[in-house]
């Protein structure tokens, strides 16, 4: 076991869905087996951000994030803080906690984290055959200086402001859920959406615009996302050994809006057939501009009303247990 004496900081959500006293115990005692191990429980939101980004200053050699996408958004961002690529930073290792897991499933972990502690344990002790490079989004809001990091997906429009709208839910003490999802996508789409007048311009890198979107979506990798067990391919190309791919819907009128939401729920091949479905693969950099302020998500995190937004592919980002 040459990496049982390794360095191991494990961040855990209290919040997170799959945590409880009983799972954290059987956890930390089993990491501890494998990692000279210290672990933190997150206390404030970007929390996870700046443990990561210590342990990386401190020499760490893993990182592992227990929680929901949330909380793997964090702890990436806090260890791209640090070096200047993928061998100056910590291993990355994720033991799903939430109640979606995009990153972690996309990576072919199992849902379930003592299945996925399980898998984490054989991985360590096999550390240069069981880690991979993987790129990551880069985002720069038009009123922000640094950029932010996604692993999975950023959104834009419509999309965003359907998971701010589970953000208000869930303050308001509702248990996230894919049920919660689907009824805050139906209650923007019919009460607060303007189906008219599309507010985003794409511009590539060559100055060339796309069609004007209600939605556009930025995709690391592929499924876009989850419903309950069902993958929602929303990009099918995407990976993370390649660039971003664009998902973009140029029309929210009822009819094409249901046939691709009936295609996205199906994985069905033609869903590039819809002239209202703007598609691009393997790009290094997008411009998204707005004549109004929509709203704006990353890895599933509002982050309130945007104008402009550039994302940027960073490959060969991280090296991850998968």
């Amino acid at each position: 076991m040459s990496d049982k004496q390794a360095r191991g900081l494990l961040i855990m959500n209290p919040k997170a869905t799959a945590s409880s006293e009983r799972t954290l115990e059987v956890l930390v005692g089993a990491l501890s087996s494998e990692l000279d191990l210290a672990e933190e429980h997150t206390r404030y939101r970007g929390h996870a951000a700046d443990l990561a980004a210590a342990a990386a200053a401190d020499g760490v050699e893993v990182v592992i994030a227990f929680g929901g996408d949330g909380t793997v958004n964090e702890a990436v961002t806090g260890l791209m803080a640090h070096g200047s690529g993928p061998l100056d930073r910590p291993r990355l290792a994720i033991v799903p906690g939430g109640s979606t897991n995009v990153f972690a499933r996309a990576l072919g972990l199992p849902n379930h984290a003592v299945e996925a502690t399980g898998a984490l344990l054989r991985m360590l002790r096999r550390p240069g055959e069981a880690t991979r490079l993987v790129s990551l989004g880069a985002v720069r809001p038009d009123d922000e200086s640094r950029e932010r990091y996604f692993t999975f997906s950023a959104g834009f429009g419509f999309d965003a402001a359907v998971v701010g709208e589970v953000e208000r839910q869930r303050a308001q003490g509702r248990k996230s859920t894919h049920t919660l999802y689907v009824r805050s996508a139906l209650r923007e789409y019919f009460r607060r959406t303007d189906k008219r007048n599309a507010p985003i311009t794409a511009k590539l890198m060559d100055g060339s615009a796309l069609p004007e979107l209600f939605m556009a979506i930025l995709a690391n990798t592929s499924p876009w996302t989850y419903l309950g067990n069902r993958p929602i391919v929303a990009t099918p190309e995407a990976g993370f050994d390649t660039g971003l791919d664009l998902f973009g819907l140029a029309s929210l009128g009822t009819v094409p809006v249901w046939q691709t939401v009936g295609r996205l729920i199906a994985s069905s091949s033609k869903l590039h057939q819809g002239r209202d479905v703007v598609l691009r693969h393997d790009l290094p950099e997008l411009t998204l501009l707005a004549h109004r302020p929509v709203p704006f998500q990353v890895d599933g995190d509002y982050l309130g009303p945007r104008e402009r937004v550039t994302f940027r592919s960073v490959p060969a980002a991280l090296r991850v247990f998968a």
